[in-house]
């Protein structure tokens, strides 16, 4: 994963349950997709969302909310409250859950992990260690699991804001652009040009634009990090036929994986090297001849040296 992690992370401060979203950027797109999967981990939306002064939220010098926030906000018809100016330890059930993700995670997280084992370790613990802890509630003993149980959070929308996710991207020399984990093809002919991959949250395809606004292609978004790779069949005959004209060979693709059955040439001179006599049905071994040579020696046939004792004696 390397030594650089943009986690998102949210808290209901009532019961204290947190949960946490591994993103590649901390661009507004990529903070409203973390925000919807954040919400649904906890469960639902609250009445109120309190931010530090960041600035894809508000205006760090006022404080006032951005514009295209406060959309978002408005579409998921929630209240936002924005830190005062270095009063971050405001919201202390937040910095808390940031204390134990970096101690209790990350610290242990191994370094070959993937975003997505990274993503299945943080939830398998907060399910695990973080819903477990002990709270007194009116002299009666609970956890924070049961706490939140109890909170009345709204539904969240079916879908996210639909904010647009761009990000730029190298073709490979397969003629495939990497992105999420996923790598989705183009036509032939950009090898190591830089392509953006863009994509509407909500949405079900994604399309890969060059840097003039053209769209190469257009793929289903396949699950983040999952190893796919997506080729349109248009684009795969391209560059077969790409690399067949650079070859020079017009006589199609490689056959060594097709089934071939043996012709009856070959059978017939693979019969002339066993010594077969076609159609004559000859015995190929005389199995007389083997009894013969291995029958017990007599003792007129055994060495002159064996019947005088060992020579030197």
């Amino acid at each position: 994963m390397g030594k650089t992690a943009h986690l998102l992370t949210g808290a209901l401060s009532a019961s204290g349950k947190w949960r946490g979203v591994l993103a590649e950027s901390e661009e507004q797109p990529y903070l409203i997709a973390s925000l919807h999967q954040v919400c649904e981990r906890l469960g639902g939306l609250t009445r109120r969302w309190r931010f530090d002064r960041m600035s894809t939220v508000c205006h760090p010098e006022s404080g006032h909310l951005t514009a295209s926030f406060a959309e978002v906000a408005k579409y998921y018809a929630v209240a936002v409250d924005v830190c005062p100016s270095r009063r971050g330890w405001r919201k202390g059930v937040v910095e808390k859950a940031n204390h134990s993700a970096a101690q209790r995670w990350w610290r242990t997280l191994p370094d070959d992990a993937s975003p997505a084992q990274a993503q299945a370790r943080l939830d398998a613990w907060c399910a695990r260690a973080g819903d477990a802890r002990r709270r007194v509630r009116g002299g009666a003993r609970t956890t924070v699991g049961d706490l939140a149980a109890a909170e009345p959070l709204a539904a969240l929308p079916l879908v996210p804001f639909p904010a647009v996710l761009e990000d730029t991207r190298v073709v490979s020399a397969q003629a495939l652009a990497a992105w999420h984990g996923n790598f989705y093809s183009v036509p032939p002919g950009h090898a190591g040009q830089q392509v953006t991959v863009r994509h509407r949250l909500g949405a079900a395809t994604l399309d890969v634009v060059t840097a003039a606004g053209t769209v190469l292609a257009r793929h289903r978004r396949e699950p983040d990090h999952a190893g796919v790779v997506v080729r349109d069949s248009g684009h795969l005959a391209a560059l077969e036929n790409k690399v067949l004209a650079a070859r020079g060979d017009n006589r199609g693709p490689c056959r060594r994986k097709e089934r071939r059955p043996p012709s009856a040439a070959a059978l017939a001179e693979a019969a002339a090297i066993r010594g077969d006599a076609a159609g004559s049905g000859a015995t190929v071994t005389d199995f007389a001849a083997w009894a013969a040579a291995a029958r017990p020696l007599g003792p007129a046939e055994a060495s002159p040296g064996s019947a005088d004792g060992p020579a030197g004696c």
